[in-house]
């Protein structure tokens, strides 16, 4: 047993996987790969993002696969227990499994010690389980040559195949590697399957590159493995039955937002387990390089990618056409659709039927962490600025309110200059961001009888509920009568039991271009 070869660690943490008290059964994936063994059909790229559970099918897979453990008893109780192939490739296949994320701390900053890691570990392997090859002198680690004279066939499992490129490490060495991945697995008759996994799509040079052998399945185009990176909203639902403390309008709150090609609710599994296991939805969501990288993009208002972003945090979609994927090895994006493109394959907007969004609460929180940050110019204070309008709502003076969102209309930003009501919800989505942080806020929420234009719904006992009421051309006096006579307060007192309300009139007079506004708190 060794460390790439007939490794027994894929099964020792499946195990860990089946164990869990949230685990997932995603087994019938290995249907599909089974009926792709041995066929021109062998070598599989799936790529998605981050927290998708790509990790944990390929240890999955391992323990399926390797004739090297006893894998029986779990996969009995899982689906693929009853596919036709089942017995045929249980625990009776040659593993090489390699997650290509493994970096030993003297090899940080080197690429041969890097990939000479890699070769020197899967040639002890090889020659451990094969001890009639050590006779054979095989120059400079040469893998393929080694494997072509086992006379058996392997299959490959390749995680975060990736790694170096987003990491942006090794980037002149990128070629060699991707040289390296071709000499080991192309054409080669000992590959009865290649599964390999990663962020970013792979690089296509030419009609010739070096991987072209690869059918690739990302997360714009895939409708054959879709359903099995991510949780579905059945699989949620289930979930949340064996916790019974989080509701699955909470969880769906938080962390859905992504689709499938074929229009497939998914969720992010790291983020729904570790709510439910902390009995608590926040933003699980860590802080990467590669976020920190996309997001250097936004602070230049590169065809209106900045007016994007301000119009996506307020809560609307972008339509644009998106066809092809941010690739590895691909120069910084610098077009629109390259942004976001970007993006997209990094799991921080969803994309679906020609819609760009934020996906769910989760993300929403990083892109309003984002528009903080100083570079982002009169963004930044906008958004700084929108603790102060809170206050002054809560404190009733009307005056700050309109002076505040007087400014924000005056911006330099063109989204948040607007002629309508729609515009108007734009602003005050944006000016009353930080109110996010105490409030879920509802827009055009059902309730009384008639739909509120804003609801704050406070997080804590004891906080004031507030209800916002939009006119343009109209009188403060006639938004508060409607709140009054229409009941909007109502779901407030029976859901949030708020023994405080206020009700706020936002009014824009397009003729003098200024901002009124009226607080009264409701009886």
């Amino acid at each position: 047993m060794g460390r790439y070869l007939n490794t027994d660690s894929c099964f020792k943490n499946y195990k860990k996987l089946y164990n869990n008290r949230y685990f997932v059964d995603k087994s019938l994936i290995i249907e599909d790969l089974n009926d792709r063994i041995g066929t021109n059909s062998q070598y599989i790229c799936i790529t998605r993002p981050r927290r998708f559970g790509k990790t944990s099918i390929a240890e999955m897979l391992g323990a399926y696969y390797c004739k090297a453990v006893d894998s029986k008893e779990i996969f009995d109780t899982l689906k693929i227990k009853n596919a036709n192939s089942y017995d045929e490739y249980l625990n009776k296949c040659n593993i090489i499994k390699i997650s290509f994320n493994e970096r030993p701390d003297n090899n940080l900053n080197n690429y041969e010690k890097y990939i000479n890691r890699i070769k020197s570990i899967l040639t002890k392997d090889i020659m451990q389980a094969y001890p009639h090859l050590k006779n054979n002198n095989y120059e400079d680690n040469n893998l393929s040559d080694l494997l072509m004279d086992t006379g058996d066939e392997f299959i490959f499992i390749l995680d975060e195949w990736d790694y170096i490129f987003s990491i942006s490490q090794f980037k002149e060495n990128q070629p060699d590697f991707l040289s390296f991945l071709m000499n080991l697995l192309k054409d080669k008759p000992y590959v009865a399957l290649c599964y390999m996994t990663g962020v970013l799509p792979i690089k296509k040079y030419s009609d010739t590159s070096e991987l072209n052998m690869f059918n690739e399945f990302n997360f714009l185009k895939d409708r054959i493995f879709e359903k099995y990176f991510g949780f579905t909203e059945d699989e949620v639902k289930v979930l949340c039955d064996k916790n019974q403390n989080i509701s699955f309008k909470e969880l769906e709150d938080w962390y859905n937002g992504y689709s499938t090609a074929n229009d497939i609710k998914l969720y992010n599994p790291r983020s729904v387990i570790s709510a439910l296991e902390n009995n608590y939805c926040e933003s699980y969501w860590t802080n990467t390089g590669s976020m920190n990288g996309v997001l250097e993009y936004l602070k230049y208002n590169i065809l209106d990618v900045r007016d994007d972003v301000i119009k996506m945090v307020s809560g609307k979609e972008i339509e644009i056409n998106i066809d092809e994927e941010f690739r590895a090895g691909q120069s910084q994006p610098k077009t629109r659709e390259e942004i976001y493109s970007a993006m997209i394959v990094l799991g921080f907007l969803s994309y679906s039927d020609g819609y760009l969004k934020i996906p769910n609460k989760e993300l929403m929180r990083e892109f309003e962490k984002a528009l903080r940050d100083d570079s982002f110019g009169v963004v930044s204070k906008i958004v700084n600025d929108s603790k102060k309008l809170l206050d002054a709502t809560i404190n009733c003076d009307a005056q700050t309110v309109e002076a505040l969102l007087h400014n924000v209309h005056n911006s330099e930003i063109p989204i948040l200059q607007y002629n309508d009501e729609n515009s108007l919800a734009c602003v005050v989505n944006i000016a009353y961001l930080s109110a996010r942080d105490y409030y879920r806020i509802e827009r055009e929420e059902k309730t009384g009888k008639g739909y509120a234009d804003f609801m704050f719904h406070p997080k804590r006992k004891n906080r004031t509920g507030i209800i916002i009421e939009l006119k343009k051309d109209d009188s403060v006096d006639a938004a508060i009568d409607q709140i009054k006579d229409k009941e909007y307060a109502q779901k407030l007192r029976a859901e949030d039991h708020c023994k405080k309300i206020l009700a706020v009139a936002i009014c824009y007079d397009s003729k003098t271009k200024e901002h009124h506004c009226k607080i009264e708190e409701l009886d």
